[in-house]
């Protein structure tokens, strides 16, 4: 007769076995799925280091995030859009920012064919991360807890964009 202890110390070893390779698997395909992607903007890290300042570079280039509240752009009022810090594509419309208490700029919805995404597994959260879908540049992460109309936010690095008043 197995204790209850044994029970679970057998069961819970394959549970966790079960799961390390259901989350394996997972990562695989992920990561096929983003060596596959391709994007219309592209340049060598030298050349993009060039382009971008510094912390643009960390953000857009190597899915860095920005201190909270350390954007400029966080406070951007303005009616005009939000464009693509690598590329220049535009990527939301100033009527879709929102005041999400943050302290990154929040949209609720991205312009028509602006952005693309793929499952982000960092720091051991699952996580739908937001990328300029011309260039591939990181811009942040959407989350379903934002305002209607589409109860999502996107919460974006300002340094992943510029601002033009329309």
């Amino acid at each position: 007769m197995y204790s209850r202890r044994q029970i679970l110390r057998a069961t819970g070893g394959l549970g966790v076995a079960v799961l390390a390779g259901g989350l394996l698997k997972q990562l695989n395909m992920v990561c096929a799925a983003d060596a596959a992607e391709t994007f219309e903007v592209t340049h060598t890290e030298a050349q993009w280091r060039s382009l971008l300042s510094a912390e643009q570079f960390a953000v857009l280039r190597e899915q860095g995030t920005e201190r909270p509240y350390t954007s400029p752009l966080n406070d951007e009022h303005r009616t005009g859009t939000f464009a693509c810090a690598g590329c220049a594509l535009p990527l939301f419309s100033s009527a879709t920012k929102f005041d999400s208490h943050t302290g990154w700029p929040s949209f609720w919805q991205p312009l028509d064919n602006a952005v693309a995404s793929h499952v982000d597994t960092s720091y051991g959260v699952v996580r739908k991360e937001i990328h300029c879908r011309r260039c591939g540049g990181h811009q942040g992460h959407v989350f379903d807890d934002g305002p209607a109309p589409t109860g999502l936010r996107y919460c974006m690095n300002g340094a992943a964009m510029t601002f033009t008043a329309a």
